[in-house]
């Protein structure tokens, strides 16, 4: 038996759902088999439709379902005000959760950027010594701006490169 592919499992899906509506719809079978031809001509549109397209679908469908707060979280509709310049500082404007990425440091600080990143990490000395070794690396991931640049000013008084990411 062949593997199933996306379209032979939509398939399926769809006259699975045929023969329910079948049973269920007053006019005998006319009605069930038009929903069929219906639905599988809207599968192969949706299939043939391309990435950016598709992307643009989910965003449409989710509003005029009213699921307004997941179109907001995912992104939205292309707008007359995009482009590269626009797109760039609205990721700047949006972006609330940080990386702290250790880029380097000076070797005689060492000692001081393992304690220091012991405060904000749970862990332990030899772990805290392992990740500081293993520079550049992120230390600490999903942080807000302002702690974010509090740890990162920290570590540089110490004698660390740092950026947040």
């Amino acid at each position: 038996m062949p593997p199933l592919t996306p379209q032979m499992l939509l398939r399926r899906r769809l006259f699975s759902a045929a023969r329910h509506f079948s049973s269920s719809a007053p006019s005998g079978g006319v009605a069930a088999e038009s929903r069929t031809q219906k639905l599988e001509r809207i599968a192969d549109e949706l299939l043939s439709l391309t990435k950016e397209e598709r992307n643009d679908y989910s965003i449409l469908f989710r509003l005029k379902l009213g699921l307004n707060q997941l179109v907001q979280a995912g992104g939205g509709l292309p707008s007359a005000g995009t482009g590269p310049g626009v797109e760039a500082a609205t990721e700047e404007k949006e972006k609330t959760a940080f990386d702290i990425k250790l880029e380097k440091f000076d070797a005689a600080a060492k000692i001081k950027i393992i304690k220091e990143v012991r405060t904000f990490t749970d862990l332990g000395l030899k772990e805290a010594k392992e990740l500081v070794e293993k520079a550049p690396v992120v230390l600490k991931k999903g942080v807000t701006k302002e702690e974010a640049e509090a740890i990162a000013a920290k570590l540089k008084e110490v004698g660390a490169t740092v950026a947040l990411e």
